[in-house]
């Protein structure tokens, strides 16, 4: 007997239909990663930003719009210790039905220029 057997007759496009659901998912899931990476080194400027201009004496609203600005949605607190004032920036990121929450914090000297 010379020829192939008919059991493997579609095999292939079985298997595809089966995998292909999970590739996709992986690849949204690395999609998704990539831009929450993004974010938290766009929120991590954005705290140093503000630290950077509550050190220097201005108002924490500018400061605060700053952070907004640069990440939409994110929020800040700050808090002043011997001479350094620090900021901490807050936003989420959605994964696909899944929310993380991202934090960065960031100190400046205080009465720098």
């Amino acid at each position: 007997m010379t020829g192939r057997p008919g059991g493997d007759r579609g095999s292939v496009a079985a298997e595809l239909a089966l995998a292909l659901p999970a590739v996709l998912l992986v690849l949204l899931l690395g999609a998704g990663a990539l831009g929450a990476a993004s974010r938290q080194v766009a929120l991590q400027d954005a705290a140093a930003d503000a630290a950077r201009l509550l050190g220097r004496g201005e108002d924490a609203g500018r400061a605060a719009a700053a952070v907004a600005r640069a990440v939409p949605g994110a929020g800040m607190a700050s808090r002043t210790a011997a001479d350094l004032v620090c900021v901490t920036a807050h936003s989420e990121v959605a994964i696909a039905a899944v929310r993380l929450p991202l934090r960065a914090s960031s100190c400046a000297l205080a009465g720098g220029l």
